[in-house]
Parts: structure tokens; C-alpha cells; sequence
């Protein structure tokens, strides 16, 4: 055709078509997408060819196979009996921290290594699930350790010794005894950081020493090296005496000393317990772990707790008492003077027969009363005191208060829990309790002048007093001619007003058990018979 461009095919210019436009792109994508996968797929097995993986070659760590292999052999030395059960799991709970820092450095070290290797590597994982349950046990371990003044007497003795928790061989050995004269009324300090110290009063002016000691080794000359490492030594100078042992790890020295009656003596113990019997002129007593029993101690007493791993009783007692620091049980009884006790108390506390005024601080409880010539029981749940002459003040949350035979005025704050008292006469009370109820009962003779409100509770009483309100109930009156005011308070809880029995003029005088100079045991929660049935047991 004339004129038509160059290159046409004969009948022009073939019509668009858009269909076979699409399938033409839609092929040439698909080519170019299998394409860059073929690429990359072998650029993929180039690199593992070369390099074994993306992130180079799968090596294991060692700490995995290490601290399996730890595990197998401390279960085979438990199985067969080389090394004592409960001394593995207080050691564990006391020193786990050390197989995580021994695993981070493994790991350490094996990445400084792998820092020198040509090509990349990576570190198996599966050693994480054995580290947290290293962890997890550990933990456990430690409040077991933690648990055992609960569960059962601490001794103080090795049962945390580092250097002894594969049951080394334990040798024994007695010192020389030691003498020497000392004023009647001389200083004697003694030390002992590791083992049980008794202490008794003796006729003589002379103080005297015996030295048991201990030591964990496997010979006899490794024993020989610690007995004269850790032995005693007894120094006078002047009106000054000084008791001193060197124990350690590796093995404790028990002390028995004998001194002049009224010799003013210290004590400083870290783990042991600690006796003394028939001093005349008090004791000072610095403890950490183990118990203190003290019988016949005429003269002030100090004492002071570094945790609460020690438990402390003191009988037979003329003058007072303070103490101070955390501890286990606190057992007092038969004291002529003021007890005043000031730090966290873990376990139970019970006072019988007090003729001084008493105080008590804790971080949940404080607890004031003028003499307890009955009795007090304190836990972690209840608070009850029988027979207490005087004022009374406690206030304290989430623990039931039993206040019975008060010849006093008392007064009680508390939260989470029920306050019952029952005066022993016309005495003035004030309670102010949160959530939980409010009883009082009241003996034939009260009298007294009631003003008490709740709110979303009852008020029930067995006098002709005045209750109105619906959600917030009031109750006012009096009792008898009046007189003492007695103001009771719940913010959500029931006010019960009761009539109760008579009650003795006076408290009782305590009978002679009461002061029976050696208790059945020294862990004896009550030290006098009951004067009723026995209550079931509190759980603690």
C-alpha cells in the first residue's frame, strides 16, 4: 500500500489485544520470580556447604553435659550415704547463686573462643531449661533452710559449713581445761564464733574453761592443723577476763566456763547456743543463729539478735530484760522486773507470771500492759493474754485479740480480725477494730457508760441499752450506776455486749508449778498446767 510505514505486514496494522497482553506479562513475572528463588535457593546451600547455616555452624555449649553430670554425681554420693541428705539441701539453698555464676563464665569463656574462629558459630540453648531448674531448686532450697526453725530445732552448729557439705570426717578433741583467778565481781567476755557456749555460776573466784572442739577433715594431721587453729585461749588482765575460740568452716569449739557468781559477763556467738544458769549480776547476750536458754539470772539482761534464726527463752528471772533484733520464739517466764522487746518476731511468743510492766514492738504488733501475772500467747494469728494487772494497750492487724480477766483499763486497734475482752470489773475500755467483730463480757458487777457504733453489721447485747440506725447502728447506755466509758467501734463487723460469770477480786496468785526453776523442756510452750480443759492447738 502506497505510503504506509516500513516493516507493516501486508493488511495493516494488526488490531490490541488486551487479553494476550496480560498473559504475556503475567509470564514474563513469573519467569522472573522463579528466577530470584533458583538464586536464592542456591545461594542458600552455597552458604551451608560452606559455613554449616545462616548463622554459621550448630556447636553445643558444655554447660549442659556439666551440669549434668554435677547432678548425677551429688544424687550417686546422696543414694549411697558419702554426704548427709539435709546438709546438702541447707548448703544448696545457702550457695546456688555460685552454679549460675560458674555457668556464666563457662559461657564466657566459650564465646571469647568462639570470637577466634574464621567463621561464625552458634551456641545450642537446651542448657537454659536446666539453669532456670538449678534456679527453681535453689530457691526452694533456701526456704527450707529458711523454713527449719518451723519445721524443727536449729542447732547452730555445722549444718551451713561451707567447707563441710561433702561430709567430711569429723574428728573430736578436748582442750586443757584453763583456770584463773579473777575479782568477784570481774568482767568476762566470751567469744565464740562457732559452737555452743554454757555458762554457769561457781563458788570460787576463779574462772575456768573447757574446750570441746570439732574439726571436719579428711586426716588426721588436716584435724591436727584446725584444732590449733580454732583452740581457745583464756587472757586476764586486771578485773577483765577474755574467752576467746577462733572457729570457723572447718570446724567449732563448744565452751563450758565457770565464773564468779557476780562476774558481769558477754556473750558473742554467730552460730551456737548459748546457756547460762545462776548468774548474779545480769548477762549481755549478742546471738546470731541458735538458741539461748537462760535459768536463775539475778541482774539485767541485753540481748541482741542479728536474725531471725534464734530462739530465746529466759526463766527464774530478777531484774530486766531488753532485747532487741529479729528472732524465732521469744518463751519468758517467773520474771521480777520490766521486759521491753523490740524487733520482728518469726515464731511464737509466750510470757507466764511478769510482776514488771512489759512492752513489746514489733512491725505488726505493739503491746503495752503494767504486769502479766497470768499469761499471753502471741502468733502469727492471735494474740491472747489471761490474768494481766493494769492498763492494757495493743494494737496490731489482721490477728485475732482474746483479752480475758483484765484487772485494768484496755484499750485495742486492730484490723482483719476479732477483738473479744472481758474485763475482770468496772475498767474502762476502747476498742477500734476494721473488718471483724467487736464482743465484750462483762462480769455481775460491771458498770459503765456504753457508746458503740458498727456500720453493715449487728449490735446484740444482753443489757437494756438503746440500738438504733439501719446500715449504721449505734448503741449507748448504761450499765449498772454507770462510770467507766466503754467505746466500741467496728467499722464492718458485729458488737456483741454479753453478761459473763464473776471473776476474783484480784488475779491469782500463781500456783508452785509456776515457778518451777528447770522447765520440762526448754522449747515448752506453757510452763504452767492449764486451769481448764486444754484448748485445741492454734495453727500456726
Amino acid at each position: 500500500m502506497s505510503g504506509a510505514p516500513p516493516n507493516i505486514p501486508p493488511g495493516g496494522v494488526p488490531p490490541y489485544d488486551p487479553e494476550t497482553q496480560w498473559r504475556i506479562y503475567r509470564e514474563q513475572q513469573r519467569a522472573a520470580w522463579r528466577s530470584q528463588r533458583d538464586a536464592w535457593r542456591a545461594q542458600r546451600h552455597a552458604w551451608k556447604t560452606n559455613y554449616g547455616g545462616a548463622y554459621g555452624p550448630r556447636v553445643p555449649s558444655v554447660v549442659g553435659p556439666i551440669i549434668l553430670v554435677a547432678i548425677g554425681v551429688v544424687g550417686l554420693l546422696l543414694y549411697s550415704g558419702r554426704i548427709s541428705g539435709p546438709q546438702f539441701w541447707t548448703w544448696y539453698g545457702r550457695w546456688w547463686p555460685l552454679l549460675l555464676i560458674g555457668a556464666g563464665l563457662a559461657l564466657l569463656g566459650e564465646w571469647v573462643l568462639d570470637l577466634r574462629r574464621s567463621a561464625p558459630v552458634r551456641r545450642g540453648g537446651s542448657y537454659v531449661g536446666l539453669l532456670i531448674l538449678v534456679a527453681i531448686v535453689g530457691i526452694f532450697a533456701a526456704g527450707w533452710s529458711h523454713m527449719r526453725p518451723w519445721i524443727g530445732p536449729w542447732n547452730g552448729n555445722n549444718n551451713n559449713d561451707f567447707f563441710n557439705f561433702f561430709g567430711l570426717p569429723e574428728h573430736e578433741s578436748d582442750q586443757q581445761a584453763m583456770s584463773q583467778p579473777i575479782p568477784a565481781n570481774a568482767t568476762v567476755d566470751i567469744e565464740d564464733p562457732r559452737g555452743d557456749i554454757s555458762i554457769t555460776a561457781g563458788d570460787t573466784p576463779d574462772v575456768q574453761v573447757r574446750a570441746h572442739e570439732i574439726a571436719f577433715a579428711d586426716s588426721d594431721a588436716g584435724a591436727s592443723k584446725i584444732f590449733a587453729a580454732e583452740a581457745a585461749h583464756l587472757t586476764v588482765n586486771g578485773a577483765a577476763a577474755m574467752v576467746q575460740s577462733n572457729g570457723n568452716d572447718h570446724g567449732r569449739v563448744n565452751l563450758t566456763v565457770v565464773v564468779p557468781k557476780m562476774a558481769r559477763v558477754t556473750v558473742d556467738s554467730e552460730r551456737g547456743d548459748v546457756t547460762a544458769a545462776g548468774m548474779g549480776a545480769g548477762i549481755t547476750i549478742n546471738a546470731a543463729r541458735g538458741d539461748t536458754h537462760l535459768n536463775g539470772v539475778t541482774g539485767p539482761i541485753m540481748a541482741h539478735f542479728s536474725n531471725g534464726r534464734h530462739d530465746f527463752s529466759a526463766h527464774q528471772v530478777t531484774g530486766d530484760l531488753t532485747a532487741d533484733g529479729n528472732c524465732n520464739d521469744l518463751t519468758l517466764s517467773d520474771f521480777k522486773g520490766r521486759i521491753t522487746v523490740n524487733g520482728d518476731i518469726f515464731g511464737d511468743v509466750h510470757m507466764e507470771n511478769v510482776s514488771g510492766p512489759v512492752r513489746l514492738h514489733t512491725s505488726v504488733t505493739d503491746l503495752e500492759m503494767a504486769s502479766l501475772p497470768g499469761d499471753l500467747t502471741l502468733d502469727s494469728d492471735d494474740l491472747r493474754i489471761t490474768e494481766a494487772q493494769g492498763a492494757v494497750h495493743v494494737t496490731t492487724h489482721a490477728k485475732d485479740v482474746d483479752l480475758s480477766e483484765i484487772y485494768g483499763d484496755t484499750s485495742v486497734e486492730d484490723r482483719d480480725g476479732t477483738v473479744s475482752i472481758e474485763p475482770a470489773g468496772a475498767y474502762g475500755i476502747d476498742v477500734r477494730n476494721g473488718k471483724g467483730d467487736v464482743e465484750i463480757t462483762l462480769p455481775p458487777n460491771a458498770a459503765g457508760t456504753i457508746d458503740g457504733h458498727t456500720h453493715n453489721g449487728d449490735i446484740v447485747t444482753d443489757y437494756g441499752l438503746n440500738v438504733s440506725g439501719d446500715e449504721d447502728k449505734t448503741v449507748s447506755g448504761k450499765i449498772g450506776a454507770g462510770g467507766p466509758k466503754i467505746l466500741l467501734s467496728a467499722d464492718e463487723g458485729d458488737v456483741r455486749i454479753k453478761k459473763g460469770p464473776a471473776l476474783p477480786a484480784t488475779p491469782p496468785t500463781p500456783s508452785a508449778e509456776a515457778t518451777n526453776p528447770t522447765p520440762s523442756s526448754t522449747n515448752a510452750r506453757h510452763l504452767r498446767p492449764p486451769k481448764t480443759a486444754p484448748q485445741q492447738p492454734v495453727t500456726q
